[in-house]
């Protein structure tokens, strides 16, 4: 884990997405006590600009709109945070089953599973809250249960391609199908692909809470949560603008340093990555960088018959 860590620090973009994910954290879990006011009583100072002592105002109910941040913090990282380990436990379960023994129970895991991802996780997550509600236990399950397909599919890939390498199949012909192959050397090579895009999956959770309580079927008001605030703020656009910014860059700058945080970690944990140690680096391009800057492609001009 330290030497992840220091791979991860060594990064640039992993260095970023590292600092903002341990200020959000640190906001959430430190901020309460550093905040006088309680999060969901009302006063008379209703609408009130950024300042002192409200440094990011008050909202219609005169209630203090950094203070409802921090423990919007609190709610979203719990559901997102919560939902992804959930399904990372279950995915990586599921896909190593499917992986390692193949046969019907692939068969039957994996068509759950691509049933499962054939719905807009959006459009699913929806339909979920509407069956099971919208307590924060139940966010957390809606973010497990879409999640869990991509952590199944990660999985059962990984331990399909370490199955092909020569050490575990020599380790096969020692051991034969016992279990100790597959927690030996099958799962803790097939794993780190699924750690990496878990920390990609949290900052989906986020989005996905978000969603569900800026459409009304999330965390239920009077509690603090960044997408009912963003919804809130959408009628005093125009008069109290900070009641929409405010939640709005929370949630992007989560995202954000989620997604710079996996794009690090894709890159410490991938071995394919790292020649011998004595070599250069050689690095692959990161996430946002590959959507931002995407490679060119030449096209030739020449033809079978000869260039025109």
């Amino acid at each position: 884990m330290r030497h992840t860590l220091v791979a991860v620090w060594r990064d640039p973009t992993g260095r970023v997405g590292l600092l903002l994910v341990v200020f959000v954290v640190a906001l959430a879990v430190v901020g309460p006590f550093l905040t006088p006011y309680d999060p969901v009583d009302t006063s008379s100072d209703v609408l009130l600009s950024p300042g002192v002592p409200h440094l990011l105002g008050t909202d219609q109910f005169g209630r203090d709109v950094l203070t409802r941040m921090i423990y919007g913090a609190q709610v979203s990282l719990l559901v997102a945070v919560g939902g992804c380990l959930l399904a990372l436990l279950l995915g990586g379960l599921l896909g190593t089953l499917a992986g390692y023994w193949r046969g019907a129970a692939d068969e039957v895991i994996m068509r759950v599973m691509d049933v499962a991802f054939a719905f807009p996780f959006l459009v699913l997550a929806i339909v979920l809250a509407f069956v099971v509600g919208s307590s924060v236990p139940m966010l957390i399950l809606i973010v497990a249960v879409t999640r869990l397909p991509q952590f199944a599919r990660l999985m059962r890939g990984g331990v399909l391609d370490v199955l092909g390498r020569d050490y575990v199949a020599t380790a096969r012909a020692v051991w034969g199908g016992r279990p100790a192959v597959l927690w030996r050397h099958v799962v803790p090579n097939a794993a780190p692909p699924v750690i990496a895009y878990a920390s990609l999956a949290v900052g989906i959770g986020v989005n996905i809470e978000a969603a569900l309580s800026f459409l009304g079927i999330g965390v239920q008001p009077p509690n603090p949560s960044w997408g009912g605030m963003l919804s809130d703020g959408r009628a005093y656009m125009l008069d109290a603008p900070w009641l929409s910014i405010a939640p709005g860059l929370a949630i992007l700058l989560t995202v954000m340093a989620f997604n710079l945080l996996a794009d690090g970690m894709r890159d410490a944990l991938d071995p394919t990555l790292v020649t011998a140690k004595s070599g250069p680096r050689r690095r692959r391009p990161g996430i946002l960088r590959a959507a931002l800057f995407p490679p060119r492609v030449r096209v030739s001009t020449s033809t079978e018959g000869g260039s025109t």
